[in-house]
């Protein structure tokens, strides 16, 4: 895997190396051109004005002399006028050209890398699971195991094709919302009912970390029940990747300003700057999926941008304090019916 990542790296820089070289080839070529029909200008001008001098003798008066010098100089200023407007235009087009043309190489070098790490964690992801649901399988079928054991060994093979079948419906999720397959089905909810419910399934299900809530009641929200429960379970399964084990997650949901916003914080490391924006783009994922240690497709925050988007909401990143991310989710359109 690691060669492949290396050959893959070597193979962008080449291409970058080769084209770069071409570009500056046609530039340096264009500017050659140009400079010898600078030259042929000249070679024409003094040769007509040789010519012009040699048939001295035979006009009639010095005015008609200085009129066909005035021309030939006329001529030489609009042949050098031509070349360099012709030549300006002809650098510009393959300079917009080589920009298109280096714009589009570029993102099919980069959705190719993204798709090589999304096969690579896909990979990892659904071995993962296989193995362990194999390995607890065949430890109840060799071995005489009593009932808790085996109840236990049993709870965690459904654990993990839960996994599987999590990964999967993410990964057909993000295929209809891309290509606009999947109809919302939307309907007036008690958000924070929705949350609370999803809160406690969550607590149940992660025991690594402690999930504190702070959720503002009877917030009513028009959305898809489901697409609305797959935004905070994406959002908390993420800070869990990368936050330390017994750390807080802390999800708030709260009035700003007539706008409703729903926070998930954590106390890992953090987003860096210039990640923040690109952590919503499909299959992408920080650092080499070689050397990472959190598991993931890259698919949740995609999938929740996706989401929210279709929800009318806006969503983005920043620094929690004093460590960690924060990301938060804001609305326009809701209710609090208040008591």
């Amino acid at each position: 895997m690691m060669r492949k990542f290396f050959n893959k790296m070597q193979e962008g820089q080449s291409v970058s190396f080769i084209y770069l070289l071409v570009l500056a080839y046609t530039i340096v070529a264009l500017i050659w051109w140009g400079v010898l029909l600078f030259r042929q200008s000249e070679q024409i001008s003094q040769f007509e004005k040789q010519n012009l001098s040699l048939r001295i003798d035979s006009l009639a008066q010095p005015v008609e002399h200085q009129l066909e010098f005035q021309r030939i100089e006329k001529d030489a200023h609009m042949r050098s006028f031509k070349y360099v407007g012709e030549g300006a235009i002809f650098l510009g087009i393959i300079l917009l050209g080589a920009l298109f043309v280096y714009r589009a190489v570029w993102k099919y070098m980069k959705l190719s890398r993204q798709q090589q790490n999304f096969m690579m964690a896909v990979t990892h992801e659904l071995k993962s699971p296989i193995a362990a649901a194999k390995l607890n399988l065949e430890t109840i079928r060799r071995h005489r195991l009593d009932e808790e054991k085996q109840a236990k060994l049993i709870d965690n093979t459904i654990r993990e094709t839960n996994r599987l079948d999590q990964l999967c419906n993410n990964i057909l999720l993000a295929a209809q919302l891309e290509t606009h397959n999947y109809q919302l089905f939307k309907e007036p909810l008690d958000f924070s009912a929705l949350l609370e419910g999803n809160i406690r399934e969550l607590r149940n299900r992660i025991a690594t970390h402690v999930i504190n809530a702070d959720i503002l009641p009877h917030v009513w929200l028009e959305g898809d029940k489901l697409m609305l429960q797959i935004i905070l379970s994406n959002l908390v399964e993420n800070a869990v990747k990368y936050a330390p084990r017994n750390s807080t997650i802390t999800v708030r949901l709260f009035e700003s300003g007539h706008r409703l916003k729903l926070q998930v914080s954590d106390e890992g490391p953090g987003v860096p700057d210039e990640e923040k924006e690109r952590i919503f783009m499909k299959f992408y994922r920080l650092g080499n999926e070689n050397t990472r240690k959190a598991k993931g497709s890259g698919l949740g925050l995609f999938l929740t941008a996706k989401i929210v988007e279709q929800h009318n909401g806006l969503i983005w990143v920043r620094d929690n304090q004093p460590a960690g991310a924060c990301f938060e989710i804001m609305w326009q359109e809701y209710s609090v019916q208040r008591a």
